[in-house]
């Protein structure tokens, strides 16, 4: 079975050993994705914001891979403070209302960098 690695061209990528996404086969599975933007930063205290852009940033992993969002099947949202959790699912919703995958949402006590609030794991089946 052809496996396919999804780079951003992180340097974190080689230095922790991962990649944005890994196709193989039929199924693609995109690593914890934060709402940082292009400019490596995170809409400060923003958890709808943040939630937002990383679903933009996974949907940048699944058109590498030939998915969509459509295409996904579960989420995860590990969020620093679960009493938000509107504000991430009102984000969610946006763009899966429809599409409506599993999905879970976890509090964590902290993420890698403080000002992030969320990250985001999703599996997709083309």
């Amino acid at each position: 079975m052809t496996r396919q690695l999804i780079s951003t061209g992180s340097k974190w990528e080689p230095i922790i050993g991962y990649s944005r996404a890994v196709k193989v086969g039929n199924q693609i599975f995109v690593s914890g994705t934060t709402g940082t933007n292009a400019e490596g930063k995170v809409a400060q205290g923003d958890l709808e914001a943040q939630t937002t852009q990383a679903i933009l940033n996974i949907k940048a992993g699944l058109e590498k891979a030939g998915a969509t969002l459509e295409n996904v099947v579960r989420t995860r949202m590990y969020m620093t403070n679960i009493k938000e959790w509107e504000k991430a699912a009102r984000a969610h919703g946006s763009f899966f209302k429809d599409i409506r995958p599993a999905t879970a949402m976890v509090e964590v006590s902290k993420l890698i960098d403080p000002e992030m609030l969320i990250e985001i794991e999703a599996d997709a089946v083309i």
